[in-house]
């Protein structure tokens, strides 16, 4: 069974930071891509916003403009564990944060979430001001 799991989300002051993780399991973690998207609270009729994506080989890194500088993304290939370090946070990055999982094979633009071939059921971070 194809499972991708987030936990780490909760309730944080502006400011601060928190650490996401995304767990994998049921498919080769080292042929797909990783990346973290957003939906924010009245939102939900937007597509997810995508933060940022990592390369199967984790060399290779994109972020969102908005979330440059703040967010980090990493990856464990020998965990299938992927993380979002997150600084600096804002009230607006309250959302709930999914990851997902894109094949490497797939071409296309990565930023949309139909790009991506599994997702796991998502986490909560709510920025508290």
């Amino acid at each position: 069974e194809v499972q991708l799991v987030e936990s780490g989300g909760g309730l944080v002051q502006v400011g601060g930071s928190m650490r996401l993780s995304c767990t994998a399991s049921g498919f080769p973690f080292d042929d797909y891509h990783i990346g973290w998207f957003r939906q924010a609270p009245g939102k939900e009729h937007e597509a997810r916003e995508e933060l940022a994506c990592i390369s199967s080989d984790d060399l290779s890194t994109n972020y969102l403009h908005s979330v440059k500088g703040r967010f980090t993304i990493s990856r464990d290939n020998a965990k299938n564990t992927v993380y979002l370090q997150m600084n600096n946070l804002k009230p607006e990055d309250t959302a709930v944060y999914y990851c997902a999982a894109r094949n490497t094979l797939r071409v296309g633009d990565y930023t949309r979430p139909g790009q991506y071939d599994y997702w796991g059921q998502g986490t909560q971070v709510t920025v508290s001001s």
